[in-house]
């Protein structure tokens, strides 16, 4: 299959490469299915997330592990039910940026991650309460060429 996309321009991909949400993600719960595409360079920690449906619709996430190792998210026993697993280290999760200029003064969303069942390719963004919304990117060290834009 063909898509346009917001960052890459018009891509291929297979039916099994993208990752559905069954509820969508928080203001935009009408969009249900999206691809994962690595940004050139980041060495697969910095992504979009491409909505299938609505090519102008792409958010920049970023693996919540390789920006803090010590990430700690805890589901809920329904939460883990939900993705048919007994522990959340068998998930994902990405974290949604916020990308500012300059690249420095952009955040990232601890609160609020994209948890992604590698193997289903089911998705839900979960809500963990003992994180903040809007942590600065420079609190993680990151260096602006890290960005894609």
């Amino acid at each position: 299959m063909k898509l346009q996309t917001k960052y890459f321009g018009e891509i291929e991909y297979e039916a099994d490469e993208v990752i559905r949400f069954p509820g969508g993600i928080f203001g935009f719960e009408e969009e249900h299915s999206f691809l994962l595409l690595p940004f050139d360079g980041s060495g697969g920690n910095l992504l979009c997330l491409q909505s299938t449906a609505t090519p102008a619709l792409a958010f920049v996430v970023m693996d919540a592990f390789s920006l803090m190792p010590d990430y700690a998210p805890v589901l809920q026993k329904a939460e883990l039910e939900q993705f048919g697993v007994e522990d959340a280290g068998a998930l994902g999760f990405y974290v949604l940026c916020a990308v500012k200029n300059p690249v420095s003064s952009s955040t990232v969303n601890l609160r609020c991650p994209l948890v992604i069942h590698p193997e289903t390719r089911e998705a839900r963004q979960i809500i963990m309460e003992v994180y903040e919304m809007r942590h600065p990117l420079e609190e993680f060290g990151q260096r602006e060429e890290a960005a894609p834009c």
